[in-house]
């Protein structure tokens, strides 16, 4: 039984789970849940997403210290590190608990999943947190997009310690198909972060390589199979092509809206660079990425993060 597999406690009470942060990945995560029969409560500050919950058959609420009442397991997908200690800790600058914070109103036999996608200072600081409380608690941010998160094939990169992952995994297969197990708290956000500077270098590259072909006579469709069967294939040529009119189902083929804001890719990025000067490591290739971002986020931070195509190519944006 489930139930009996995430808590620390057997019963035969039917599961809660809290989900708060409802946005773009938050939601149709939750949804999710409510489709696997769970009782999901939600908070969000957005009273149109928990509306669209409320339809799909979750419980509302008007604040997340509420939301977590009678939780047997929290979920949260939050924008930043001080969204996350906001609501964990109660306060956006705490180093420690304060009675704001959700951690000091659920019971130590509730489960703490944070999909969050966040330094993983703040991840380790929230994580010591919790287990002064007793609490289990894994960082596990996800990869996949919003497509990942609405067909429930989201991948979960998962710090924390063994039997908090155990107790995870149950509830994490429903919204993903591949969870891995990085480490530690905080693991799971240093290879998320490895994860996106990588994307977000692949990305600059490709869209540079096609900008090349194309200034120089050749079709973009053409030169990107051909890359595509060739040594420079990488994953935003095989699903998640930057070039208007390539690939039908991607955002740069619907004027770059939807899917992985430009935004979120300039935080991530910028997670990398910290991450990086706190442990000494070179990222020269992350900081060059993380420079054309600066630039490209100013204008079209609500953009899809393929629309760093427009760099290279502002022909591309004109209609955007």
């Amino acid at each position: 039984m489930l139930s009996k597999i995430i808590n620390k406690h057997s019963t035969n009470s039917p599961l809660n789970l809290t989900f708060i942060g409802l946005g773009n990945m938050g939601g149709p995560m939750a949804i999710n849940l409510v489709k696997a029969g769970f009782n999901v409560t939600v908070f969000d500050l957005s009273d149109t997403a928990q509306q669209q919950l409320a339809q799909a058959g979750a419980h509302t609420t008007t604040s997340p210290v509420e939301a977590v009442k009678e939780a047997d397991v929290v979920i949260t997908m939050l924008p930043a590190g001080k969204h996350v200690k906001s609501v964990y800790l109660g306060d956006a600058n705490a180093t420690a608990l304060t009675e704001a914070g959700i951690l000091s109103h659920i019971a130590s036999t509730t489960l703490v999943i944070d999909s969050s996608t966040i330094a993983p200072a703040d991840a380790k600081l929230v994580a010591n947190v919790a287990a002064a409380k007793g609490i289990d608690i894994i960082d596990a941010p996800v990869s996949g997009g919003t497509a990942g998160a609405e067909a429930g094939t989201l991948t979960f990169i998962v710090g924390g310690k063994e039997n908090a992952f155990q107790r995870a995994l149950p509830i994490l297969k429903i919204m993903g198909k591949n969870i891995f197990h990085a480490g530690d708290n905080g693991a799971g956000q240093v290879a998320k972060i490895c994860n996106n500077m990588l994307l977000g270098i692949l990305m600059t590259g490709t869209a540079e390589a096609i900008n090349l072909g194309v200034k120089n006579g050749l079709d973009a469709a053409v030169l990107s199979e051909v890359m595509l069967q060739s040594s420079g294939c990488n994953w935003t040529l095989e699903v998640y092509n930057p070039y208007p009119g390539i690939q039908e189902k991607v955002p740069a083929s619907r004027g770059y809206s939807g899917g992985f804001m430009t935004q979120h890719m300039h935080k991530d990025l910028h997670l990398a660079l910290q991450t990086a000067e706190d442990s000494g490591a070179k990222v020269p290739m992350g900081t060059q990425a993380t420079t054309l971002y600066d630039d490209h986020n100013e204008q079209y931070n609500d953009k899809d993060f393929s629309s760093i195509m427009g760099y290279f190519d502002d022909s591309v944006l004109k209609d955007v």
